[in-house]
């Protein structure tokens, strides 16, 4: 890790961190469509990405704040945010879980009825100043050992499609705030949130259509959350309850 004492997160139950010029993230409000998203932008080139899940006394970070203020402990400081996955009740990973190259939580191939279960889902991996969502099972057939990596689904985006899993539904009226992540360039991350609530439908598109992400993951549902101080925002995050979407939340 650099000397530097800028931080950036992206996680909550975990979270993401990465190091470097604040300058080098950059989040910026879009309305399309009439609905509106704020996007964060993060060069590695500049940034190192890091992965977060519990403190040095194992306790779950359950809201920026508490990881902030650990962080500024050991000379960082906290510059931006987003949840990044989906978690138990206890705070643990759902799936796949990989911080400072260590996997923590094996990959989840679970099948079912919830959001992280509709197929594909997928992995959102970081390794050096490198990039990428893939599916589930191309990651599992590539063996690979990121620096890190977070399991979630639905993908969003697959080979360039908006993915077929039955919360894609072009008519659902189902609309909730929702966040999510891609990687346009090899070394460049995009974190996105919905300002208003929207259909798993309309979320897939903006990636594919605005961002032309080819391959793009849902993170998480109504407790989407973003820190970033440089938009005088702190949003408070799950605080006390985190749904364990494989097992016991419907289609949403």
């Amino acid at each position: 890790m650099t000397s530097s004492t800028r931080t950036l997160l992206g996680a909550l139950g975990a979270l993401l961190f990465c190091s470097g010029a604040a300058q080098a993230v950059e989040c910026e409000a879009k309305t399309v469509g009439g609905k509106p998203f704020t996007v964060c932008r993060v060069d590695l080139n500049s940034e190192r990405l890091e992965l977060f899940w519990r403190d040095d006394g194992g306790r779950p970070y359950r809201q920026f704040s508490l990881l902030r203020d650990a962080l500024e402990a050991k000379g960082k400081k906290l510059v931006f945010a987003v949840n990044a996955g989906m978690y138990k009740p206890d705070f643990s990973p759902v799936g796949l879980f990989v911080a400072d190259g260590r996997e923590q939580v094996t990959l989840n191939h679970h099948v079912g009825s919830g959001n992280f279960s509709q197929q594909p889902n997928g992995v959102f991996l970081v390794d050096g100043h490198s990039a990428r969502v893939m599916t589930t099972d191309d990651y599992g057939r590539e063996s690979r050992k990121p620096f890190l990596a977070t399991q979630s689904g639905p993908m969003l985006v697959h080979e360039g499609e908006i993915t077929t899993s039955a919360v894609m539904d072009p008519h659902s009226t189902s609309r909730k705030i929702r966040n999510g992540v891609c990687a346009p360039a090899p070394d460049a991350v995009a974190f996105v949130i919905s300002e208003s609530p929207v259909t798993f439908y309309e979320f897939a598109s903006y990636f594919r259509d605005s961002l032309h992400c080819r391959e793009a993951l849902y993170l998480d549902g109504s407790i989407s959350s973003l820190y970033a101080p440089r938009l005088n925002r702190e949003d408070l995050g799950p605080v006390a309850q985190v749904q364990d979407e494989l097992a016991v939340d419907p289609l949403r």
